[in-house]
């Protein structure tokens, strides 16, 4: 996995900077990339596969609002948390302030897996590839 560094405020203290890593974004997989991937590694067609999981996403909404927390495997589970302005009584409470948010904790393989990653920085690639400094090591 590629990270860039990128200088940051220490959190136990404001005053130093640190250097973190960041993951570089490679893009976005979409609905059908995903299909077609997955398509190449069984018997069922990318239309087969698109079907079904368009059919989850469209009922996954649905069984959030209705409380269920949502374990898909090892994969991990999903959960709806929400978050609101606080009111000083139950009568003064807005329900316009809620605001939903998808929590994801991944499963056990899930996280092994991941634990799992070489990582790379950008200038270690730069250095591999004798390209000297590029605009991307100098603007981490």
């Amino acid at each position: 996995m590629k990270v860039k560094l990128i200088k940051r405020k220490n959190p136990q203290k404001k005053t130093e900077e640190k250097v973190y890593a960041s993951p570089v974004n490679a893009g976005r997989k979409t609905l059908r990339d995903i299909a077609r991937d997955i398509a190449g590694r069984s018997s069922l067609t990318r239309g087969d596969i698109e079907n079904v999981l368009a059919n989850f996403t469209d009922c996954l909404p649905a069984y959030l609002r209705d409380g269920f927390s949502v374990q898909l495997g090892e994969f991990g589970t999903m959960r709806l948390t929400l978050s609101s302005k606080g009111a000083e009584t139950e009568k003064d409470f807005n329900t316009e302030t809620i605001k939903p948010r998808l929590t994801f904790t991944p499963g056990v393989e899930l996280k092994s897996a991941l634990r799992e990653t070489a990582y790379e920085t950008m200038r270690e690639k730069a250095a591999q590839q004798g390209s000297g400094s590029s605009e991307e090591d100098n603007n981490p």
